[in-house]
């Protein structure tokens, strides 16, 4: 029988300082709110069982938290933003040395293998190093001015307090990709954290809170809010947050999107992905397995950027299926936290039933699972959450290769020339992350170029997850069109201002305007 996670971590929630049965939700760096209106619980995907209950966050806490983050705002927009950078390095430091047991609690929150818990707090690390060096490049430009005697230029200034909306997949990288960048330009920032992660969300903050301690920063720059949607319905309506980063569906990002919209704010949405992968008949097949198998089964297939669709030439559909079926079989599911472990449990019954939703249309409609696909049972899988990857093929128009399916379900189609590859690639309403497998160089640029890939990502002989901090992270259409993390990222959480100085005695206009009094 496996034995329950949750026993073996109290000491590791206790170094995170999580410690009681009813922890609160609501931060403003050092203080933390006191009596809930209600409660989440906190639950392992891993064996079922019951961590802890965190507060949510009323409406006088939220209000709060905003008037907090708005005086902290005034000061930390004028401190320098090498020194910010500084306290963001200081940020960095502090995860290094927790690196182990904040890893440990996303896999317990989440169900991903440890490997990957511990993975995810490197890339936070990894922003932290990143947003340092950009603390020093927050360029603007300058321009010739057409009239004598005058300098043009564009400035960046920090937009106030931001509001960050992250999803359980990724319970801590994705606000750090949102929020060390925004910090270092100046921004105070809100989280709300997944409801279903609320306790990585707090152990964050309470490692962040050590460090703005030590440095005696105001309270307010960095800010924790707990709750479901009605939190975020705070969030997306608040015309003191003036950008809004939200990550999750596409449902979720359309509400957010119209609600920011109609009070003229700004957003970054980074919503659903429906990946695909082109194998030509030129692909280094070995590669290929491994870059497919990784995207398809990552993360139980949780990831926005996991791989859904294969595209596969037909003089090699069979072989590549063969290689497929063979590395599937390999693939270990179970306690994410045992070594070796490849696939650990899906996040709750929901996701469940929707892998096996799509595994019987997909039956119904003429396709066929050729490999797993069934929900695992016994002692060492309690819980009912623990599935094996699906491998399956489908007819190129099946309604099933549009829809996101938010499990390890892959579904193969085959195709004969690379125009048609492309046309099946890209006739998905989302557009995320996407790859081809080729050796030939007119292959991999024509993919690459405009009439190729319509995702934000493209890439070629690596698959469509992993992306690097240094690029900026996003997609287009459905996915929403937003941009994270690195490249010039940073813009969307400032606003430009243009200037002009007049140094000389004359007063020229424009256009070469006259007009005299």
């Amino acid at each position: 029988m496996m034995p329950s996670p949750s026993a073996p971590m109290e000491s590791v929630l206790h170094r995170l300082g999580i410690v009681g049965e009813t922890l609160p939700g609501t931060s403003t760096g050092q203080e933390f709110f006191g009596d809930p209106e209600g409660t989440l619980e906190a639950r392992t995907p891993v064996d079922g069982s019951r961590v802890a209950e965190v507060a949510v966050t009323t409406r006088e806490e939220y209000d709060q938290v905003v008037e907090r983050a708005q005086e902290a705002f005034l000061t930390w927009r004028e401190t320098p933003a090498p020194r910010r950078g500084e306290v963001v390095r200081q940020i960095g430091d502090e995860l290094r040395r927790n690196k182990e047991d904040l890893g440990r609690l996303v896999t317990l929150e989440t169900g991903k293998i440890l490997e990957e818990g511990k993975g995810e707090v490197q890339e936070m690390i990894d922003i932290c190093d990143f947003a340092v060096g950009q603390a020093r490049m927050l360029y603007g430009k300058t321009m010739p001015s057409e009239r004598p005697e005058h300098r043009l230029y564009e400035q960046w200034h920090p937009l106030g307090p931001v509001g960050v909306i992250t999803a359980f997949n990724f319970p801590v990288a994705v606000y750090s990709w949102n929020t060390m960048i925004a910090a270092v330009c100046g921004n105070c920032i809100i989280w709300k954290p997944s409801e279903k992660a609320p306790l990585c969300g707090l152990a964050v903050q309470q490692l962040i809170s050590r460090v703005l301690e030590r440095n005696e920063l105001p309270e307010g720059i960095f800010n924790l809010v707990q709750g479901g949607p009605r939190v975020g319905q705070y969030m997306s309506t608040d015309r003191r947050l003036p950008l809004i980063s939200a990550t999750g569906s596409v449902a979720m990002g359309r509400k957010v999107a119209q609600t920011v919209a109609e009070r003229l704010g700004r957003t970054i949405l980074e919503l659903g992905g429906n990946n695909g992968i082109i194998v030509t008949e030129n692909a280094d097949l070995d590669l290929a397995v491994r870059g497919i198998v990784f995207g398809a089964v990552g993360t139980a297939g949780q990831r926005c950027t996991t791989t859904r669709r294969l595209i596969v030439h037909e003089a090699v559909f069979e072989e590549l299926q063969k290689r497929l079926v063979s590395a599937y079989q390999g693939v270990r599911v179970g306690n994410p936290f045992e070594e070796g472990t490849l696939v650990g449990p899906l996040i709750d019954r929901r996701a469940v039933e929707t892998m096996k939703a799509a595994l019987e249309e997909l039956e119904r409609t003429g396709g066929k699972v050729v490999w797993g696909g069934q929900v695992l049972e016994g002692e060492s899988h309690p819980g009912g959450l623990y599935v094996t990857p699906a491998l399956c093929e489908a007819a190129p128009e099946s309604p099933l290769l549009r829809r996101e399916t938010f499990a390890p379900v892959l579904y193969q189609v085959g195709y004969r020339d690379l125009e048609e590859a492309v046309r099946y690639h890209n006739d998905v309403p989302q557009g995320l992350s996407s790859a081809i497998f080729t050796n030939d160089l007119r292959e991999a640029e024509a993919f690459l170029s405009a009439r190729g890939s319509d995702c934000g990502i493209a890439n070629v002989n690596i698959g469509t997850s992993g992306a690097e901090i240094g690029g900026a992270f996003g997609g287009e259409k459905d996915t929403g069109g937003g941009r994270e993390s690195g490249s010039d990222a940073w813009k969307a959480y400032m606003r430009r201002q243009t200037n002009t100085i007049n140094w000389g005695r004359e007063l020229p206009l424009a256009q070469g305007i006259e007009f005299d009094l």
